[in-house]
């Protein structure tokens, strides 16, 4: 290809709007361009890496027995009314009528469709295993995209699914297309983590997600650096305290007027806000509850469902609260909440002598203990983890890092299939709920997510298998024009995929941009070419040279692919 002819800008200022390195490369780079919020076109040169990308994807499903299939973008409403996400999804999730007044949505993900699709092709066990996948794109209205395609509202997804008839047989899937990931990930060079997650609005039994570290993630990941341990945020163990030394004190009034927040509190009493409780009320399918935590911690709403086991869970209005409580907002405690149950997390039974509300206007209480002045109804890990916490598995101290969620798969049990009524007839004849799992990646996310691990100063350094070329032959004069246009056309002959850079402009540019490009090799001909007849080789991720006969070009590039990265 030349690139006097090829549709692509670059650009030597990154864009104001773009706040990660991936987006300001890409926009860099004429990978993409931004149409909307959330909303980008993927120019050639984009779309190369993307289509590498997915055609590495088709190879591990392949390698698994997965079957390529496509789904409906546009989904009938009444699949998720049945599922009952229709109701669950909020805003993300884009409804609309067609003209006869019918309600559709806009597929942010295909378990419905796919569900309804098996249901009517597959009836009896002897059909069984099979996965299906297909590479779609999604539309999700995010309230806040950024980063690029890391958030964007549209954006491609590899998602596949699976259809058993047992537990055992879905477990083993799962664990197949565990290793597929790890296999994807690995060949576009990304220095991943594995961990547990919560299963969301997607539901299920249990669920793991791929993830690489960066300060341009929005997701929250605990690790432990000497042992290993890494969960989401909000799936990791908090380790319960020793218990606090020392005698209980009386518990006793203090006036704190106006005072309603844990940062007023501590400052007004001039203790630390570890020393503070918040009581905070939910409502869910088994009634009004109290929730109690340290004053430096917060709620984890999942951990608290699970603890529970409620259907349904949400924070309680101001306005139910006071109605219920017979108190002001701010100065809520747990002392005397009998007729509430009052579910309390495990590090508050360690402490003594907590500051809280007194469920009067203007009034706090001092030195409240566990177990004296307050009795939980039950006791758990409902909170989320802090800077500093305990690793749960080597008691080091963990650290809160930054992440980006590569991709997703989940055990979803009979979920779907039963609210679908989608049946099988097993071995006896017996009517059975196919047991089902799903898996996604995010394809544009993994364009970007490897541009975050694979960058410097001059721009992107793509690994070999994705990269848009693999070559770029550059000539610094017209001298040298001609047998640039030769290399060009031995390197295509040999199947390598080669940019001939035959712009009118000057060498600094030309190697400015190839770098910029993360093209892996770069092909010059120049003083050494007119002098020693020999063609300059110099590596991008390594920066290292090398000089080569004209004749023997194409080989060597053969073999430097081969042995790269």
């Amino acid at each position: 290809m030349r690139f006097s002819q090829y549709l692509v800008t670059t650009s030597k200022e990154a864009s104001r709007e773009a706040e990660c390195v991936s987006h300001q490369l890409m926009l860099r780079a004429g990978l993409i361009m931004k149409f909307a919020a959330g909303i980008y076109s993927y120019l050639p040169m984009g779309y190369r890496v993307l289509a590498r990308i997915t055609s590495i994807i088709e190879e591990e499903m392949e390698r698994i027995g997965a079957q390529r299939l496509l789904l409906p973008f546009v989904q009938p409403a009444e699949l998720w009314k049945k599922s009952g996400r229709w109701e669950s999804w909020g805003e993300e999730l884009v409804r609309f009528k067609d003209r006869k007044g019918a309600d559709f949505v806009l597929g942010p993900t295909h378990e419905e469709v796919i569900t309804q699709l098996i249901k009517q092709q597959i009836n009896s066990y002897k059909k069984l295993p099979v996965i299906v996948y297909q590479v779609q794109a999604k539309f999700r209205d995010e309230p806040r995209a950024r980063g690029g395609v890391i958030r964007a509202r549209e954006f491609l997804m590899k998602d596949a699914y699976s259809f058993c008839q047992s537990k055992e047989e879905a477990k083993a899937i799962y664990e197949k297309m565990k290793e597929a990931y790890k296999r994807v990930f690995s060949r576009c060079l990304l220095d991943y983590r594995l961990v547990e997650a919560d299963t969301g609005t997607m539901g299920g039994e249990f669920s793991h997600e791929f993830i690489i570290l960066t300060d341009s993630g929005e997701d929250r990941i605990v690790e432990c650096e000497r042992c290993g341990y890494v969960a989401k945020l909000e799936r990791a163990v908090c380790v319960t305290d020793e218990a606090e030394k020392g005698e209980r004190q009386p518990v006793k009034e203090v006036s704190t007027p106006g005072i309603r927040t844990i940062k007023e509190l501590s400052h007004f009493l001039a203790c630390q806000e570890k020393k503070t409780l918040k009581t905070i009320f939910y409502e869910t399918d088994k009634g009004l509850i109290a929730v109690l935590v340290r004053g430096d911690h917060y709620v984890n709403e999942e951990k608290l469902r699970l603890l529970l086991k409620a259907k349904e869970l949400k924070l309680a209005s101001d306005n139910l609260t006071r109605k219920e409580i017979g108190a002001e907002i701010g100065f809520v405690g747990p002392v005397g909440l009998d007729r509430n149950k009052l579910v309390v997390d495990n590090t508050v039974m360690q402490g003594k002598n907590f500051v809280t509300g007194a469920n009067k206007k203007d009034v706090h209480l001092i030195n409240v203990n566990p177990n004296r002045d307050f009795k939980p109804t039950l006791t758990g890990d409902i909170r989320f983890p802090v800077l500093g916490d305990s690793c749960p598995l080597c008691g080091n101290e963990t650290k809160i890092k930054r992440a980006i969620e590569l991709g997703q798969i989940f055990h979803l049990g009979e979920g779907y299939s039963s609210s679908l009524g989608a049946t099988f007839l097993d071995k006896m004849g017996k009517e059975k709920y196919f047991i089902m799992g799903c898996y996604g990646i995010g394809v544009s996310r993994l364009l970007a997510a490897v541009i975050e691990q694979n960058y410097d100063k001059d721009g992107i350094i793509w690994p070999k298998e994705i990269a848009p070329f693999q070559a770029v032959v550059i000539a610094t004069s017209p001298d040298t024009a001609r047998a640039a246009e030769g290399a060009y056309l031995r390197l295509k002959k040999a199947g390598i995929d080669t940019l001939w850079d035959d712009r009118d402009v000057s060498a600094g540019t030309k190697f400015s941009d190839a770098d910029l490009l993360g093209i892996p090799f770069k092909v010059i001909l120049g003083n050494i070419f007119l002098k020693e007849d020999k063609i300059e080789i110099k590596t991008r991720r390594r920066g290292e040279k090398e000089k080569v006969g004209r004749n023997g070009i194409s080989q060597r590039i053969k073999e430097l692919i081969k042995d790269a990265e």
